[in-house]
């Protein structure tokens, strides 16, 4: 490696809190969400010459999905990822030495494994503890030397090496890193939740929330113009081919259209899933869509997903792992089962999924084909701060839609103060508008135009106002 790599320590990590409300009741999987809190981490480092800098990561604390055991409340799952990310905070902050970025996380990794599943938290809770700091430590080194993720990336100025992933080494890492360029747009993949309207009649009477965003599925279509979706499906093969079928109704009016089906963990096994596609290849209202699905998410539940392989599935539908991306070992073993693609969510780390892509494009030039992919998904990504991290990884690791439905279950900016909306929008022009007197996400012709996360930080060249956030301490 003949790049530059700063190394850096954690000097100090302060969590605030800023809650969120609902639009519109977003279900998928177990749970039907309303309201939960945005977590922002705040760091600042210091460099091997002395040098200090501060950074930022921002994501929503979204529960039944990091764990979905029914027998936590919802406030339980926020105490989880709390814990998980405080865990990280002081193991990050007692490394022996200045490391790279990178080494730090590599460093941390096992230890933060070890504590979680000490103090009761599963894999992937930890993961999004890690997620947090490492976005926050990236930021603070980025603003430090005025350099974009996209540049730094390129130039591994993390020190990204194989000492997590010991199935890549010999794989010229530096090299795939220098490939990567941001695009100057990327198609939003328009999320239908399980209780989302699909037409106006869905709606009760009074029911509207008529703020001005599209609130029915051919609303949104006609709103955002977006051609990409992904359908939620709940397990039941009836009821889910009922639903698919409505939805066909509005989306195949469209001249083209791309479509994911997201199981959400909800189907048993293989063999169910096998049988839903069987269902949706022989209903008649489905034969356009079947044509446009791209491939099938998470569909099994995790506690079994990785038992069984799914050949057999796999031989009909691509599949990806998104819940069972739990550990930076995950992909490897799904794709000795038959799968093919893994999610990419921020939450669950910016080198997970930089590390993951690299593994794609290894095992893709080993088979001389591309087999292997990767998605952009969303859990919930709020305006600001958290959706352009998010929108600066998935643009950084090649994909070219990504799922969005933070800005449609949640009226944008709403949630913060007025100046700090008008910064981010003055920052980032391409991003949003000021409409009705709140600053929200700009969709037009389903494109997102995510020119201006080119900029030093990561992703975003303004930070959220801390002094309107709530303070608080988040205790191991």
């Amino acid at each position: 490696m003949t790049q530059e790599v700063p190394r850096l320590t954690l000097v100090e990590s302060r969590f605030f809190e800023r809650d969120v409300r609902l639009r519109m009741p977003f279900r998928f999987g177990v749970v039907t969400l309303r309201e939960a809190p945005q977590t922002f981490v705040q760091v600042r480092i210091r460099t091997e010459e002395g040098r200090e800098g501060e950074g930022m990561s921002a994501e929503l604390l979204a529960p039944k999905w990091f764990d979905k055991s029914a027998a936590l409340s919802n406030e339980q799952n926020f105490d989880q990822l709390r814990q998980a990310m405080a865990i990280a905070a002081q193991a990050y902050a007692g490394a022996d030495a200045p490391l790279s970025a990178f080494g730090l996380h590599a460093a941390m990794s096992d230890a933060q494994l070890e504590a979680c599943a000490a103090a009761g938290l599963p894999p992937l809770v930890a993961g999004f503890g890690t997620a947090l700091l490492d976005r926050a430590i990236i930021d603070a080194l980025l603003r430090l030397r005025g350099e974009s993720v996209f540049a730094a990336t390129r130039a591994n100025r993390f020190g990204i090496d194989a000492a997590t992933t010991p199935d890549l080494r010999g794989f010229d890492l530096d090299a795939f890193l220098a490939t990567l360029r941001p695009a100057p747009g990327i198609a939003a993949r328009h999320t239908v939740g399980l209780v989302d309207p699909i037409e106006a009649a869905d709606q009760a009477a009074g029911s509207r929330v008529d703020d001005g965003l599209p609130e029915t599925l051919r609303e949104v279509v006609r709103h955002y113009g977006v051609d990409h979706f992904k359908l939620k499906v709940g397990g039941d093969i009836d009821a889910d081919i009922e639903r698919l079928s409505r939805i066909a109704s509005v989306i195949d009016a469209l001249p083209a259209y791309r479509a994911t089906l997201d199981g959400n963990e909800q189907y048993a096994d293989a063999d169910a899933v096998v049988a839903l596609w069987r269902r949706i290849e022989t209903t008649p209202a489905l034969q356009r869509m079947r044509e446009a699905i791209l491939f099938i998410e998470q569909p099994i539940a995790r506690s079994s997903a990785l038992a069984h392989d799914i050949g057999t599935l796999a031989s009909l539908q691509p599949v990806e792992i998104d819940e069972s991306d739990a550990t930076i070992d995950a992909f490897v073993e799904a794709k000795a089962l038959g799968y093919t693609g893994v999610s990419s969510k921020s939450c669950k780390g910016f080198y997970r999924s930089l590390l993951n892509r690299a593994r794609c494009a290894h095992w893709n030039a080993q088979a001389g084909a591309e087999k292997y992919f990767m998605s952009a998904e969303d859990l919930t990504t709020q305006a600001g701060l958290c959706v352009q991290q998010d929108l600066a990884l998935a643009t950084l690791i090649g994909c070219t839609h990504v799922e969005r439905n933070g800005h449609h279950y949640v009226n944008g900016l709403a949630g913060a103060p007025r100046a700090e909306q008008l910064a981010f929008l003055a920052a980032h022009p391409d991003l949003y508008h000021d409409d009705e007197g709140t600053v929200r996400l700009t969709i037009r012709a389903g494109q997102i135009a995510i020119g201006s996360l080119d900029t030093p930080g990561l992703g975003s060249a303004v930070l959220p106002d801390v002094a309107a956030l709530r303070e608080c301490r988040y205790l191991p």
